[in-house]
């Protein structure tokens, strides 16, 4: 796949296959479906509130130069991973606002005010996936 084309996926990450056997004989996850649509309810909940008195409802939606510029700008110290990764070439100025996208949502989705350092780190592990 181009550059400019995998620049346009927010998550890439590799799994691995599990044997059918092995999927049916592990202990389901603690969280029910039901569960994980009021954790995603809620957190599309708090991201159109926080947008609240703009056009965008989703931090999908969210231009990167508000995410970067505007009123929630996140301090340098939280974004300096992702400033080392533009400054080496590793990411893209796209990839960076979609880094940002979801961190933002792994923030709502954890019910924090805003990301930190963490979600940061987490985002940009998922933005680059596993070596191939």
């Amino acid at each position: 796949m181009s550059g400019p084309l995998r620049d346009r996926i927010d998550i890439d990450l590799q799994v691995n296959r599990v044997a059918a056997s092995r999927a049916m004989a592990g202990k389901r996850g603690d969280l029910s479906t039901a569960q994980a649509r009021d954790r995603v309810a809620a957190a599309r909940a708090r991201a159109a509130s926080r947008w609240n008195g703009t056009r965008w409802r989703r931090n999908g939606d969210v231009p990167g130069t508000w995410l970067r510029q505007g009123p929630h700008r996140l301090p340098a110290v939280t974004r300096s991973p992702l400033d080392r990764a533009l400054e080496r070439g590793a990411l893209t100025l796209r990839g960076y606002d979609r880094v940002l996208r979801v961190a933002w949502t792994m923030a709502d989705l954890a019910e924090i005010e805003r990301p930190g350092i963490d979600e940061i780190g987490r985002a940009l592990h998922l933005r680059r996936g596993l070596p191939r």
